[in-house]
């Protein structure tokens, strides 16, 4: 085993036990009380959403690839999975588990469709593209009753067994983290980012470009729709508002607020995103729905004011950083050299 290898197993060692260690303590605080099963709920939603916002880090923070529509594929995962349990499964963890993949694979399905001839382009035609395609997407899910009543159309889709509890989300929370670290330490993608500082120059240099993009935008699609999935079985009702704009907007305020190019900043950002949206929403009451666009907005501009490259500026922390091979001790490599003599 090489030693960039050796030390990636280290820091994969590290994530897992660091993830045991967030596990136990909120166990620890849900049965003392001290995290109240509301409260839990909102640290579900933290995760979901934590996924989600993942894969738009892969397609934007690190492809360099702007996207509007993130939340169409979010919702396509919901729907999808919510369907194939409603009608299937009726609370089976079977199903669920069956229902996940399927979430994933139509999310990543239509991203291939989409993005296969969008991204052949050097502009920013997908950011267009998947802004059309989202509102297509939340026009259909409001008009979906008239083909297929189960999907209940405006009024949303209810019925929906709620068989994603807190350890299957930070389980899958956790595998995402460790899949989105390994691809982007991996050559596909320092291909995405070679292309996204400089795609000309990456395709000089031999770099499959529309390969490249094509995949971090599938892979970042299959992860919105995982989110989705996680999402229609951990609530008992869905709504097409869900999964509007502004839910898109939420995804990209992230990834662009934790810094491009950081898993750690999309991380910790959409963690303490979903809970300060909550907050807000504990003070404000229903006057939080007229001021959202405005909060949005207000936060943004703070940001680029204050901080332009975002909390983390593309910077990692910990076991988010590349695994690097220790350097070679000097006179070493004229030893082995030499050996063979």
């Amino acid at each position: 085993m090489g030693k960039r290898a050796l030390n990636n197993s280290r820091q994969t060692a590290a994530l897992l036990l660091l993830a045991a260690a967030i596990y136990t303590a909120v166990k620890i605080l849900a049965l003392s009380g001290l995290l109240t099963p509301y409260w839990l709920l909102v640290l579900d939603q933290a995760l979901i959403t934590t996924i989600g916002a993942l894969g738009l880090c892969i397609i934007y923070g690190f492809a360099g690839q702007f996207s509007l529509g993130h939340a169409a594929f979010y919702g396509l995962g919901a729907y999808t999975a919510g369907t194939i349990s409603k009608l299937l499964g009726h609370g089976s963890l079977a199903w669920f588990i069956a229902a996940l993949p399927a979430g994933m694979l139509a999310a990543a399905l239509v991203a291939f469709l989409i993005g296969l001839p969008i991204l052949r382009l050097r502009s920013d035609y997908l950011g267009i593209a998947t802004l059309g395609f989202g509102i297509i997407v939340k026009v259909g899910m409001d008009n979906s009753n008239k083909l297929f009543p189960v999907l209940g159309g405006a009024t949303g889709m209810a019925g929906l067994p709620q068989v994603a509890t807190f350890d299957f989300i930070f389980l899958f929370a956790v595998i995402s983290v460790l899949l989105v670290r390994n691809f982007i330490h991996s050559s596909y993608g320092r291909s995405c980012k070679a292309i996204r500082d400089d795609e000309i120059a990456a395709d000089i240099m031999g770099i499959d470009t529309t390969r490249s993009k094509v995949l971090a935008f599938v892979f970042g699609c299959a992860l919105a729709g995982l989110a989705g999935a996680l999402y229609a079985h951990r609530y008992p009702f869905i709504h097409p508002s869900s999964f509007d704009f502004l839910k898109s907007f939420d995804f990209l305020l992230i990834v662009v607020l934790g810094g491009l190019g950081s898993m750690t900043g999309t991380v910790i950002t959409a963690i303490g995103w979903v809970f300060l949206l909550e907050g807000l929403r504990f003070v404000l009451g229903q006057q939080f729905i007229e001021f959202r666009g405005v909060i949005y907005a207000l936060i943004l501009v703070i940001t680029i004011l204050s901080r332009p490259q975002g909390i983390f500026g593309g910077k990692e922390l910990g076991i988010f950083t590349p695994p690097r091979a220790r350097p070679a001790v000097p006179g070493k490599e004229g030893e082995h050299a030499g050996s063979g003599n």
